[in-house]
């Protein structure tokens, strides 16, 4: 995927207030740089700043090719606030996967541990009784022939967590060359996850503040095989 423009980002605004922003990721866009990444999102946050003396910073991070909701903080006292959030759990995450295969059931906790293949190079994660705890909640949305649309909460924030998790029970994400161990990509070219919804207790004397990121173009037609309606009756 081709990376977007500086431009475009201020149109992927999903919500903003005074110390976040919550943007709608494109997949594709990497949010850190690395040798032979591309573009990423870091070189592009001076255009978010909207008068500030400095640009926002990630609060967090997604996977180069999961699209949707990522939280920026618009300074320090925001970043530590956020930070603190997803530190002790209180963000509630919730992403969207189109998997190859049918879980096993309605819904469930996957509560595998997670460690790197190697300790010394690569992002790549592995199910390890000696890895760190790590938990992840799933319940079926929809079915379409051999794929499956899946709701999906991370209690746990481990590197391609739900990726694992989810190709660890049978279930590999629909264009996932990762972990899908060649069924998911027969399935499609790109990886069919999505930051859906999140909501953080920013103001302790205010409702927690709910933002819901669109489907992505890529994922909408597995998304409609499997019950998804873009308007829904």
């Amino acid at each position: 995927m081709n990376a977007v423009s500086p431009l475009d980002l201020t149109a992927r605004i999903l919500y903003r207030d005074a110390l976040m922003l919550v943007l709608d990721k494109p997949a594709g866009l990497a949010v850190h740089g690395a040798p032979g990444a591309g573009a990423h999102l870091g070189a592009l946050l001076d255009q978010l700043r909207f008068g500030l003396p400095r640009p926002p910073e990630l609060a967090h991070r997604l996977d180069r090719d999961t699209a949707g909701c990522l939280v920026l903080g618009r300074n320090r006292h925001a970043l530590a606030r956020l930070g603190a959030l997803f530190a002790g759990r209180e963000a509630d995450k919730v992403y969207w996967a189109v998997v190859v295969g049918a879980p096993p059931g309605e819904a469930g906790l996957i509560d595998k541990p997670l460690a790197k293949v190697n300790a010394h190079r690569g992002s790549r994660m592995k199910v390890d009784p000696r890895g760190q705890p790590s938990q992840t909640e799933w319940r079926l949305l929809g079915r379409g022939g051999r794929l499956s649309w899946l709701e999906c909460r991370p209690l746990t924030g481990r590197t391609h967590q739900i990726r694992v998790h989810l190709a660890s029970i049978g279930c590999p994400i629909a264009g996932d060359g990762l972990y899908g161990q060649g069924t998911a990509t027969l399935a499609a070219a790109d990886l069919h996850l999505l930051a859906r919804r999140i909501t953080l207790p920013l103001y302790p004397k205010k409702p927690a503040i709910t933002v819901t990121a669109p489907v992505p173009p890529h994922m909408a037609a597995l998304l409609t095989a499997c019950g998804w309606s873009e308007t829904p009756p």
